[in-house]
């Protein structure tokens, strides 16, 4: 077992996954609702861990030769972050939708997974952290280390993700109340529109 190359890429993974930013928005609320948790889980464990054997297969380096494509992700990202964050921000000011309880109206599962897709496929971030910057890292290993890498690099996005939607449940009781819901969702929408702004901000500035 190639110890060092498994906890670079655990470290490395951590280090990129833990932050404030759509995917983990998200998957927090489905955390807090229990809907589709494991679902939800596995996508964007699974979806993280492709990117990142993309990224050390080589998609870093063709993402970096076409500009025009990654400016193109920019932008659908961003106007996607914008839809989103106005969802979010209509449930703030709607506190008769919002269900702390899991047997009010759900998201179906399809539903539930198109978003998850959204916020993993449509976030260029995404791809700066798992395709450039851990494949960039990755592709100078050795090819025996490289596994090893990308396995300890799926194991701490897949731990990062089950703790954020199974451990949601911890903070069920504060939730139990429409207010906290309506700062969640505040907080949410918001954390989308700064995310979207920052997106179009920097295609500006490639622009000019």
């Amino acid at each position: 077992m190639n110890t060092s190359s498994f906890l670079t890429g655990f470290a490395l993974s951590a280090s990129l996954i833990v932050a404030i930013g759509a995917q983990n928005a998200f998957v927090l609320r489905q955390g807090l609702r229990r809907e589709h948790v494991g679902a939800v889980v596995l996508f964007c464990a699974l979806g993280d861990a492709l990117l990142m054997s993309a990224g050390v297969l080589g998609l870093g380096g063709a993402l970096q030769r076409l500009p025009m494509l990654a400016q193109a992700l920019t932008m659908v990202g961003a106007l996607f972050l914008l839809a989103y964050g106005a969802l979010a921000l209509r449930r703030a000011l709607r506190p008769g939708v919002l269900q702390a309880a899991s047997g009010g109206p759900g998201t179906p599962l399809r539903a539930a997974l198109a978003q998850a897709a959204g916020f993993t496929l449509l976030n260029p971030h995404v791809y700066l952290d798992t395709i450039l910057l851990m494949g960039s890292l990755g592709a100078r290993l050795p090819g025996a280390a490289q596994p090893w890498f990308l396995g300890g690099g799926a194991a701490a996005s897949g731990l990062w993700f089950a703790a954020l939607g199974f451990g949601a449940r911890l903070l069920r009781p504060w939730f139990a109340k429409p207010a906290a819901w309506r700062l969640l969702d505040l907080a949410v929408g918001l954390t989308m529109w700064t995310l979207a702004a920052m997106l179009a901000r920097s295609l500006v500035g490639v622009q000019h």
